[in-house]
């Protein structure tokens, strides 16, 4: 089976002025790689700045101008170049945002899911979808601000759904939702992806990500530094990187347990390992290499010198 998206070595890199007509490169996101198959949801993790939405932004092609990118995005085994991405964004590849407020605040929701058709199969095609989130008809007659967060995240899932998509980027789709609410919205996904899509979870919530998803890849600093099967977040001792148990100790049911120091940001990284700040079992071989590699090991893939090693946090 081909994957339905493929990511190869993509960099992203920002360009910015500094003192007059100084220029500055800045790297946010450096040789990523991964694969969904149709039927799977696969669930990128980290911390806020870490590029997660960077990476959703670079497959829809909506990047600012200052943005420069590397690498390669295929979509069923094809280049997704910018004229192919115009034509299936929003129809066979469609976004999940994380904010609410995409929805038209002066526009009625039925009117918006419907993008200005008003024959009877679009008509019937939005109220099926909207039915299936648990949205009555009267849904369609109401304005955003009349939605609580939670019919507000149903009606985009809904609108999403309703075009049959083959992939589906939901960045940071539950936000502010109490853990119920959460379950049921990504249980929504879990539908769909059974139904043959491939999902693209984007979320900073290890737990929600271990639940629904068949791999989860974590980010730190721009970079993939595990990949995992969800399974692997029932134990500890499963885990690759010592940043990713540093996220599983720090979990509530898993004693809420920090860990020192915060991620480097864009124009703060060196070489070698960039968790070696926050790392207690860091040697000096990680911090003297000039790059640390993504490399399988153990069923997944891990960015470490030194993997599973005893007493990493």
């Amino acid at each position: 089976m081909e994957p339905v998206l493929q990511i190869k070595h993509l960099s992203i890199d920002f360009t910015r002025y500094e003192r007059g007509t100084k220029r500055r490169r800045l790297t946010v996101i450096r040789d990523l790689s991964l694969e969904i198959y149709p039927g799977q949801v696969v669930a990128v993790a980290g911390a806020s700045g870490s590029g997660k939405s960077l990476l959703a932004h670079s497959i829809l092609d909506i990047l600012p101008h200052n943005s420069h990118v590397e690498g390669e995005i295929l979509y069923d085994g094809t280049l997704l170049t910018p004229e192919r991405i115009e034509r299936l964004r929003g129809s066979e590849i469609v976004l999940v945002p994380q904010g609410v407020s995409y929805l038209d605040p002066l526009m009625k929701v039925g009117t918006q899911l419907r993008k200005g058709k008003k024959d009877p199969g679009t008509k019937e095609r939005y109220r099926i979808a909207l039915n299936r989130y648990g949205l009555g008809e009267e849904t369609e007659e109401l304005y955003p601000f009349e939605l609580s967060g939670g019919m507000a995240r149903r009606v985009m899932i809904a609108s999403a759904s309703a075009e049959s998509p083959r992939l589906i980027i939901a960045d940071e789709p539950t936000p502010g939702l109490d853990a119920g609410t959460a379950g049921r919205i990504l249980g929504h996904f879990r539908e769909l992806a059974d139904e043959g899509a491939g999902i693209l979870f984007i979320t900073h919530d290890l737990e929600l990500a271990s639940e629904v998803a068949d791999r989860v890849v974590v980010f730190y600093a721009g970079e993939t530094i595990e990949e995992a099967r969800a399974e692997d977040f029932a134990d500890v001792a499963c885990l690759r990187h010592p940043y990713t148990k540093a996220l599983w100790y720090a979990m509530p049911k898993h004693g809420f347990k920090p860990v020192q120091g915060s991620q480097p940001y864009p124009g703060q990284l060196r070489s070698g390992c960039h968790f070696a700040g926050q790392c207690e079992t860091c040697r000096e071989e990680c911090l003297e290499r000039e790059t640390i590699p993504l490399r399988p090991y153990d069923g997944g893939r891990v960015r470490c010198l030194y993997p599973k090693e005893e007493g990493q946090v």
